[in-house]
């Protein structure tokens, strides 16, 4: 139900033309130069960051606007960090480049948000438990290769087949990886909360799709479970699944074809003051990357394109 007049799929000048199928139908792939020259309404870069560090500007002074998936934009002072649900909001007509967070960080915030606007958020301890999707189709191609014992690409430094990786990114000189301070500072900017302390270890693990995250959060204010309860509840976007003497609570089985972030085994943490403990699921290419991209089109077209 996406209102559009005309889909134009982009590939690069190194690939083929391609036909894509959409609504029972087929359109060809044509160049990004070709695409710029129809002067579209709303792009989606979705690709290499090079892309869009090197066409994103151009596409936006012919007033289109930029939807950007690559960590490119996100944490560019004028910029715009947007998850609907959460700040929507802050968008203006004349916000052409709009970044979309992180996958990780799009289910965190939106499980985060309204605590955090409740009881205020003063730390968060999150371990990521993130899917081989996340890192791409030769990602998936590895994980099958080594399920079926024959020869793999690697994508990743070690084996993911039966196997954690404490590494997603590259290494900082600090220690972290890329993907967990970008977590860091994306859920400071969505948040607008340059106060709120925040540390992070993100794991690769042997599952195709559904990213998980164990989150410890610390709010200024005490709370009653109740109401945490009622809080996630009553949020847009999120599907409490909190019943564990039942068996009850998010795994990524459960997100296959979902776009709600799941949120369980809530419960209090007894050895810090004001903690409390959480398991959060969703579907990283859905949830985590396609469905906020078009969240954010159907938002300017409701807005500001006529």
């Amino acid at each position: 139900n996406f209102p559009f007049s005309q889909l134009i799929p982009v590939a690069s000048e190194q690939t083929d033309v391609q036909k894509i199928k959409f609504n029972s139908q087929e359109v060809e792939t044509i160049s990004i130069e070709q695409a710029y020259k129809l002067k579209p309404s709303i792009a989606f870069f979705t690709g290499d960051p090079e892309i869009s560090l090197q066409w994103a500007e151009k596409f936006a002074k012919h007033s289109c606007y930029i939807i950007d998936n690559s960590p490119v934009w996100r944490m560019e002072e004028n910029v715009k960090l947007i998850i609907p649900e959460i700040n929507a909001a802050q968008l203006t007509k004349e916000d052409f480049i709009i970044a979309s967070p992180n996958c990780t960080s799009i289910q965190l915030v939106i499980a985060l948000a309204p605590l955090h606007y409740y009881f205020k958020i003063k730390r968060i301890v999150v371990s990521t438990y993130q899917t081989v999707s996340g890192a791409g189709r030769d990602a998936l191609d590895q994980l099958e290769d080594e399920q079926k014992d024959i020869a793999a690409k690697k994508v990743f430094p070690h084996a993911i087949h039966n196997n954690c990786i404490p590494q997603v990114d590259e290494f900082n000189v600090n220690g972290y990886t890329k993907d967990e301070l970008r977590l860091m500072g994306e859920i400071k900017k969505i948040l607008n909360d340059s106060n709120m302390n925040l540390t992070a270890t993100c794991v690769r693990v042997p599952v195709i799709v559904g990213h998980s995250e164990s989150v410890n959060i610390e709010f200024e204010n005490d709370f009653v479970l109740s109401k945490v309860k009622q809080l996630l509840s009553k949020a847009e976007g999120i599907k409490v699944l909190d019943d564990p003497f039942k068996n009850k609570y998010p795994m990524p089985s459960l997100v296959e074809d979902k776009d709600e972030v799941l949120v369980g085994r809530i419960r209090r943490d007894y050895s810090n003051k004001n903690s409390l403990n959480r398991w959060i699921t969703a579907n990283n290419l859905r949830r985590g990357a396609a469905t906020n991209s078009i969240k954010i089109a159907e938002f300017l077209f409701e807005n500001f394109i006529k």
